[in-house]
């Protein structure tokens, strides 16, 4: 075990938020904690590093286990350093001994001849190897640019970034630590879709155990493989992913709801006999004794309903024309970017556009531009009978912040009851007299929710929606995608939920060289169509090259080239031969220059183990850099040898 509960209750006041709960976390598993929005997740984090103490029992960890917890508290950090070298701060063992070197160095250079010197030396030296000290920039670049940060990003003060930005920075940082135990709470919050499927990737290779809250299920079911469920002051644990879990859960739902029927009309059975007899001389003895086994039965509980069977409701009040939005030759561009140049697109009757790409690439400002909320160059033409809503975080100025929240839900001029709108609330984790709440005290999340119930009720018949399944929680994300699933309007949505998107979208919008690429598909087709396009650069990178320059159209859309087969599978392609028998080539000359590197490598150690040399400082350092040296061109060429590798397995199956 790293790291566990045993036996821990722990309560918020009156509240109890786990009861008697014991959890050990074991190497080498990926956990999801899920629950319902306070029923306690993060509270359970923060009780296994020890920020909160329970009430009865322990918190128990392993002499040696490290922990990384990264949490939304962590942005109150500010630094004026490069976010490099925050990152770079994960190394503290590594700075250490640089900075020991570096002393040590010029002690030598002061006493040549002081062996106690060279061997604090030298042994600084080899940790610093054993640490893979030398390659800590690099590493700590390679995971900053795959949490989206640019080349030119590296050098900017940390300072500078907006509180998402800094928490890519941290995680970045926790990554490189490596520690036995990753708590991540909400890591998807502050990433774009490129970063989750980097994260994805590094997190499913990483030798440590993680836990992790998170209200994407798709990111879960790629992630863990075991599900901790925080339900009723209780851990409920299951062994394989969230679809598991939804299985499961049903599964033992219905048994336990039989078991505790079943022992419901024993115990009835039973009283009635104990009333029936209590009073007869004869019969006296033997009720008593069943009584006395009633009051030792082990109860079974009924199995509550954990929300509310509500579903949400869009209603449209008019029909539009069969275009909504027509873009005509729109462009975009900042001072230093250019979004959209000459772009061209049309929104239909019945399109649930998703808005795809990573950060920064203008999903929000074209959404902006399709809404008529932002300056652009070219023309915006709006159809017949459009009733449009719009829903971004940044519209929450418009609440009124006097009103309570039933009083601003119920000022959308909507016929629905006041029964209605509080159950609607409900779904949006405002229950009972929260509703009552005042809109000037909530927080950034919960004034969100608000605006979004308002679009909800707003009888829109298109609605623009910009991150909508932020500050929700599982439920009300499945709720929210039923309802947009059969709603009668048209969406065009942005979003980082890749579930939220693969449950609403039927054409999926990129941004691709300052134009706007249209596919007609739901999310899972246009993965594969990536991939499959994906293999085809890969197995003919030229063709991309030579391919002729796609038209300029309204409605521009992704032409599926046939795949090419080669060998048993069908006729061989000699242009794909060709690139086979280079790569071949190519890998026989990495296999001989790594060999003879290698080679190099033995002979610079045995240089090293000579005492003459050993013994003389300067030809010592010329000859460990050489052998540092070596190692890093062996190491790059052997990371150029996978690629190829995995480039020629990737043609031959063609």
């Amino acid at each position: 075990m790293l790291i566990g509960l045993q036996n821990v209750t722990f309560e918020f006041g009156a509240r109890a938020i786990v009861s008697d709960a014991t959890w050990h976390i074991q190497p080498g598993e990926r956990i999801g904690l899920i629950g319902y929005n306070g029923t306690g997740k993060s509270t359970l984090l923060k009780l296994l590093v020890g920020q909160y103490t329970p009430s009865k029992g322990t918190v128990e960890k392993g002499r040696d286990t490290t922990i990384g917890y990264l949490h939304q508290d962590l942005l109150s950090f500010d630094t004026s350093e490069t976010i490099t070298e925050v990152a770079l701060g994960a190394f503290e063992r590594v700075r250490e001994l640089e900075k020991e070197i570096e002393q040590l160095g010029i002690e030598l250079e002061a006493n040549p001849e002081d062996n106690d010197i060279l061997i604090k030396y030298t042994d600084a030296l080899h940790e610093i190897d054993v640490l893979d000290g030398y390659n800590i920039q690099h590493k700590a670049e390679e995971v900053l640019h795959g949490l989206g940060f640019t080349t030119a990003d590296l050098a900017r003060p940390y300072k500078e970034f907006s509180g998402g930005w800094r928490m890519r920075v941290l995680l970045a940082k926790m990554i490189l630590q490596a520690p036995d135990v990753l708590l991540l709470d909400e890591p998807t919050n502050h990433l774009d879709l490129p970063s989750i499927e980097w994260l994805e990737k590094y997190l499913l290779h990483y030798k440590g155990s993680v836990v992790i809250v998170s209200h994407d299920k798709f990111f879960l079911n790629k992630m863990v493989n075991k599900i901790v469920e925080v339900y009723q002051q209780q851990l409920n644990f299951y062994t394989g992913d969230y679809e598991y879990y939804e299985v499961e859960k049903v599964q033992r739902v219905e048994i336990q709801q039989r078991a505790f029927e079943n022992q419901q009309d024993y115990i009835r059975q039973q009283e009635k006999f104990i009333e029936r007899f209590k009073a007869k001389a004869s019969k006296a003895a033997a009720a008593q004794s069943i009584q006395k086994r009633l009051d030792k039965l082990d109860v079974i509980e009924d199995v509550q309903i954990e929300r509310p069977n509500i579903r949400i409701n869009f209603a449209v009040d008019k029909t539009p024309g069969k275009v909504l939005v027509d873009l005509k030759g729109v462009s975009k561009s900042y001072p230093k970017q250019v979004i959209l140049e000459n772009a061209f697109a049309e929104i239909e009757r019945g399109d649930k556009i998703a808005l795809i790409g990573a950060n920064g690439k203008g999903k929000s400002t074209l959404l902006r531009i399709v809404a008529g909320m932002e300056e652009y160059e070219g023309e915006r033409v709006w159809g017949h009978n459009v009733d449009e809503s719009f829903y971004a975080q940044h519209q929450l100025e418009s609440l009124n912040l006097n009103n309570t929240i039933l009083q601003e839900v119920q000022e959308c001029g909507t016929k629905k009851t006041d029964l209605e709108l509080r159950a609607l609330l409900g779904c949006f984790l405002f229950g009972g007299d929260e509703v009552d709440k005042r809109i000037k005290v909530l927080s950034g999340g919960e004034k969100a929710r608000v605006a979004l119930t308002k679009t909800i009720i707003s009888k829109a018949n298109f609605l623009m929606l910009d991150e909508p399944t932020n500050h929700l929680d599982m439920v009300t994300v499945e709720l929210l995608a039923d309802a947009l699933t059969k709603y009668d309007g048209s969406i065009i949505l942005v979003s980082h939920d890749r579930y939220f998107i693969s449950k609403t979208a039927n054409k999926i919008w990129e941004i691709v060289d300052e134009k706007i690429v249209e596919f007609k598909g739901n999310y899972a087709e246009w993965l594969e169509w990536k991939e499959r396009m994906a293999k085809q650069k890969a197995a003919n990178p030229e063709a991309s090259k030579t391919a002729p320059a796609e038209k300029k159209q309204p409605k521009p859309e992704p032409v599926l080239a046939p795949e090419v087969k080669s060998g048993p599978n069908g006729p061989i392609d000699k242009e794909l031969q060709k690139q086979i028998q280079k790569l071949q080539k190519a890998l026989s000359q990495l296999e001989h220059n790594i060999e003879t590197l290698n080679k190099e490598k033995v002979e610079i150690e045995l240089q090293m183990a000579d005492p003459a040399i050993y013994s003389d400082v300067a030809k010592f350092q010329t000859i460990e850099k050489a052998y540092h040296d070596k190692n890093a061109l062996i190491r790059s060429m052997n990371k150029e040898y996978e690629i190829a590798f995995n480039d020629l397995v990737l043609l031959e199956s063609k």
